[in-house]
């Protein structure tokens, strides 16, 4: 196994990348969209958790990331000595229509194979994405974690509407209509990503990446009013068997695994991984199950962690594992010593285990 960090936007820098080398990493994942773009509530040294407006605006809709930018990123990574093994997400612009059915979702999705195609290019082995409308929406901040360390969780359901112009908690059109978009079944929902699975997966087996599916998190039935896919671990069953191909993979992530109030997290690890579908990682622990939950430091939550990675390694997983967040310490630089803690913690048992 691998030990990664993962990285915003914005920090996608030179000093990050020796951070995450200083601290014990080989590899990056890289967020490309910039969640924090008008988002005014969004602190830019803590994941985004926004409000009922989500977390700001999306990017330029007529401009996909091309192969030149993301060629020199990885340049970049790998000139600090690391590997950048994953993209994680779309920018909502790029693919809002695919997720709402709309009138543009042909030409987003000649767009998406381009973008893929340059992902394959540049010899990025992994893109990860989060099949969903609402997105990563109704968390709340506070004192959760240990020794009142500021975490993120969620305190009851999230029922407000999604407005017409958002999706995946992101702003594509701040003229759109008043209003909010009109609820769809599960079974709708199933149809779309089947769609986008139909059209995406032949190109990203042609031009060598692996596509990772992200559970919803929070893993609830519905948030604001509309469905999610992967919300009870069997789910990501029926995402694998709906169009198979080795390009259909799992961003598997603990946390919101662990957070579902249906299945035994030892072995729904013990299935992904023995079934070799892991693309990576997301390596966190948390308190609870939703509607109420919050994120812990990596030590003390419900999760045994040493007991995952133990069957991981049990089925052979080779690939990357990243804290994806912590909770902030107090201390001047709380994001870069919340991962130090957890790359440490991470480090050392991959050591034990070895």
């Amino acid at each position: 196994m691998k030990l990664g960090l993962g990285l915003y936007r914005h920090m996608l820098t030179r000093d990050n990348f020796r951070f995450a080398k200083q601290a014990g990493a080989t590899h990056i994942v890289a967020h490309y969209v910039d969640y924090f773009k008008g988002g005014a509530l969004n602190s830019r040294e803590d994941q985004p958790t926004g409000s009922q407006l989500g977390w700001g605006l999306a990017g330029d809709p007529n401009v996909i990331w091309s192969f030149e930018e993301l060629d020199q990123i990885r340049k970049e990574v790998e000139s600090e000595g690391l590997v950048l093994e994953a993209l994680e997400n779309f920018d909502p612009a790029h693919w809002h229509d695919i997720l709402l059915d709309g009138p543009k979702k042909e030409l987003q999705m000649e767009n998406i194979k381009r973008q893929i195609r340059n992902v394959g290019r540049a010899g990025i082995p992994i893109f990860g994405y989060n099949f969903s409308l609402a997105g990563v929406a109704g968390r709340v901040k506070g004192p959760y974690a240990r020794g009142g360390a500021e975490s993120v969780g969620m305190d009851g359901p999230e029922d407000t509407p999604i407005p017409h112009g958002m999706v995946w908690n992101m702003i594509y059109d701040s003229d759109a209509p008043a209003g909010n978009i009109p609820s769809i079944t599960h079974e709708r929902l199933w149809d779309r990503l089947r769609y986008f699975l139909d059209e995406i997966l032949p190109v990203a087996e042609e031009v060598g990446v692996k596509m990772a599916a992200h559970p919803d998190d929070p893993p609830c039935e519905f948030v604001r009013g509309q469905p999610r896919l992967v919300y009870q671990p069997h789910l990501y069953q029926k995402l694998l068997d709906l169009v198979p191909s080795e390009a259909n993979t799992l961003e598997f992530c603990i946390g919101s695994l662990a957070e579902m109030t249906e299945g035994d997290i030892y072995d729904t690890v013990d299935s992904y991984s023995a079934q070799k579908k892991i693309g990576y990682i997301h390596f966190r622990n948390v308190r609870g199950k939703v509607p109420t939950y919050k994120e812990t430091f990596i030590d003390e939550g419900d999760v045994d962690m040493m007991r995952v990675l133990k069957i991981l390694k049990k089925n052979g997983y080779e690939g990357v594992l990243i804290p994806d967040h912590t909770p902030q310490m107090t201390c001047d630089a709380p994001w870069h010593a919340g991962m130090a803690y957890a790359l440490g913690y991470l480090k050392a048992a991959l050591r034990v285990l070895d």
